[in-house]
Formats: C-alpha cells, sequence, structure tokens
C-alpha cells in the first residue's frame, strides 16, 4: 500500500481524529480532576504540518473536510 498523508491532509477523517482525541484528553480531564496543560506523544503524527494547496489539492479531500470550517 502506497499512502501520502500529503494527498489526504485536512479531510472529514483527519477532522473526525481530532475531534475525538481532544474530547477524550477533555473527558480524562474531567474524570482525573487533573488542571492545566496536558501532554501527548503522537507516534503516527507524520509531518505535523501539511500545505493544504500542495498534493491535498489533486485529491480534493481537504475541501469537504477543513476547508468548510475554515469558511
Amino acid at each position: 500500500m502506497n499512502y501520502r498523508h500529503s494527498f489526504h491532509a485536512g479531510n472529514f477523517a483527519d477532522l473526525v481524529k481530532h475531534a475525538l482525541v481532544l474530547w477524550l484528553l477533555k473527558e480524562r480531564q474531567a474524570r482525573t480532576g487533573a488542571l492545566g496543560p496536558v501532554a501527548v506523544l503522537d507516534t503516527h503524527a507524520g509531518a505535523g504540518l501539511y500545505d493544504l494547496s500542495g498534493d491535498a489539492v489533486r485529491s480534493r479531500e481537504a475541501e469537504a473536510g477543513v476547508a468548510r470550517l475554515m469558511t
């Protein structure tokens, strides 16, 4: 399988994943009574910053994902 995230960055699945991670972290903080910042180590983070005017334009997946939130 040949997968390059730069073609899929910002798509709907990315938004769902990030929303779920944020929700899980907030729930954990609420249940444990933790205050302050939380450190997270993402072992599959990739580049961390993607140019949505590059490879992502070819797949157009970001148009149905993050671009809808930014408009």
